[in-house]
């Protein structure tokens, strides 16, 4: 269980941001060391963020958050800031994220998930934030999560140099596009219904590059913690086509990317099992794995396919706590 107890030098950094004495109560934190805050005072509220160094560095969503914003996108603006003690003070979006709306609500799925799409259209309209590459090196350093945690959780030992030389077979044609700013995490719990305001609101940021326009469809559309209906997603991925004029080359690219962002969260939530004892996430990979194969039957996938045929049968895709007994 997480610590929700607020970091000591809290009430001291409130004060200097014009917020003492304001209470401080605990908000879901994600997956990483981060962990939020609400700070409530006379009938307003802000998000307290607590990203200690040295393991996580607030400084990237600063700066992404205040990109975003002088583009007119909606990220919390930035409201006092501490890099030393990795405390940062954010405007608060509210409890309402897209996905529990969603499921509270299905009849506006439609609505809401073309609205996320338009938000990409309006994106990738723009040159690239100034962000690091999403580049060959950290395609095959997270499609590799999936050989170096899943497989040996299962007590698979894989063939790591074909599996990367698979990769190489078929994402070098994703490299050649223009690059524009990848969220990254774009998807139904990191998308906001910001109270007062037609605007939805972006979150988790943090880890933007600037790589293919295709990816952050397959964030949103190929969402490893909410079901996404095959056919959302195709009318999704029409409506991204039809506006912005992208052709079948982008298809190919959504498959490739949505094969390799798949095998990595796999990878992912085997290492948050594994490492950092967070056991509900494994429970999360069968949904991911539906995904991945539904991205393999791409033809431009097949070297990758053969490697997946050839290494890890049908009955090790899974929930790896479920397949190793754990």
């Amino acid at each position: 269980m997480a610590d929700m107890n607020p970091p000591a030098a809290a009430p001291a950094f409130l004060a200097d941001a014009g917020w003492a004495g304001a209470e401080i109560l605990p908000v879901a934190g994600d997956a990483s060391f981060r962990r939020y805050f609400r700070a409530v005072m006379g009938g307003r509220s802000a998000i307290l963020m607590d990203a200690p160094p040295p393991h996580e560095d607030p400084r990237p969503f600063i700066s992404i958050a205040k990109w975003l914003t002088g583009k007119g996108f909606a990220a919390p603006a930035i409201l006092h800031e501490d890099l030393e003690q990795g405390l940062v003070l954010i405007e608060d979006f509210g409890d309402a994220r897209m996905r529990e709306t969603v499921d509270a609500a299905p009849e506006s799925e439609l609505r809401l998930y073309e609205a996320a799409i338009d938000i990409l259209i309006d994106l990738h309209k723009h040159e690239a934030a100034p962000v690091d590459p999403y580049d060959m090196a950290v395609y095959h350093r997270e499609a590799g999560l999936l050989t170096e945690w899943y497989c040996p959780a299962i007590g698979i030992d894989a063939d790591a140099d074909a599996y990367r030389a698979a990769w190489d077979a078929v994402l070098e044609p994703v490299l050649d596009h223009p690059p524009v700013t990848v969220l990254r995490d774009y998807h139904a719990e990191n998308i906001m219904l910001i109270p007062g305001s037609d605007d939805l609101g972006l979150l988790d940021f943090q880890d933007a590059l600037a790589g293919h326009p295709a990816y952050d469809l397959v964030s949103l559309l190929q969402d490893a913690r909410r079901d996404v209906p095959a056919e959302l997603e195709i009318a999704m991925l029409d409506r991204y086509k039809r506006i912005t004029g992208a052709g079948d080359a982008f298809d190919v690219a959504y498959h490739v990317l949505g094969a390799q962002r798949n095998a990595k969260i796999v990878g992912i939530f085997t290492r948050l099992w594994k490492r950092d004892g967070k056991p509900r996430y494994p429970t999360l990979c069968p949904r991911v794995w539906r995904y991945l194969e539904r991205d393999l039957a791409h033809p431009a996938l097949k070297p990758v396919a053969d490697w997946f045929d050839a290494n890890l049968p049908a009955g090790m895709r899974g929930d790896p706590m479920a397949i190793a007994g754990a």
